[in-house]
């Protein structure tokens, strides 16, 4: 709980837990030692996939550890969806490889979802993308998903609740402190700290926020 303590530390109003594997496996205890509003990604994301399905049936993919934890079977059977989980552990590293239209990521992934909508489940119409490095391969997934399934990307949605709780526009940047909330004001500055190498921070924040990333300051929790 170190980062959340340091987070604070530096004047963070909200957390966003921007991993579905962390969600998954710390959010409650990470909203307990917190003094500020945390938002996890399998809420907004189960949510916008229960609201949108209008045939009650949603695919979920994620990391093993995700699909282990079955936050998103508790949330969305919660909301009288059927779901099946399916692990994908080989996407994450074929992503952060780079390898977002290679052959054998496409080969990787269409055998994942061959398998996610097997059965009874290729009712589905829902395809829940549980896992935040998911959306750089959203054009492959969409190309290999059935054609009737609409695809819920949890980091967007994780983002409109985020707007929502800090009372934004859509599209609005940060509201400065001489602007009430809701009102546009200046593009908001960006701090990046990194607990791992800050130079992987920077190749992979680039690829992922889509544009440059310079400054990463390597942060030793000692924890």
């Amino acid at each position: 709980m170190g980062a959340v303590r340091y987070l604070q530390a530096h004047g963070a109003e909200l957390l966003v837990i921007a991993c579905n594997t962390a969600t998954a496996l710390a959010l409650e205890e990470i909203k307990a030692v917190a003094s500020v509003e945390v938002i996890g990604v399998v809420e907004p994301g189960a949510k916008a996939a229960a609201e949108a399905s209008r045939r009650q049936k949603v695919v979920v993919i994620g990391t093993e550890a995700t699909v282990s934890s079955h936050a998103y079977r508790r949330a969305l059977e919660a909301r009288k969806i059927t779901v099946r989980e399916k692990a994908c552990p080989l996407l994450v590293p074929l992503i952060e490889e780079g390898w977002v239209e290679h052959s054998v990521t496409e080969q990787v992934a269409r055998i994942y979802l061959d398998e996610a909508f097997a059965g009874e489940m290729g009712e589905a119409d829902m395809l829940v993308l549980g896992c935040t490095h998911y959306p750089l391969i959203k054009p492959l997934l969409r190309r290999l998903a059935p054609g009737h399934v609409t695809i819920v990307d949890s980091a967007e949605s994780t983002a409109e609740a985020v707007a929502r709780q800090l009372d934004l526009e859509p599209g609005a940047s940060t509201p400065t402190k001489s602007q009430p909330r809701g009102q546009r004001g200046v593009i908001p500055g960006l701090k990046f700290f990194a607990t791992d190498s800050a130079e992987k921070f920077k190749k992979m924040g680039t690829r992922f926020l889509g544009l440059t990333v310079k400054d990463v300051l390597h942060v030793d929790l000692k924890e």
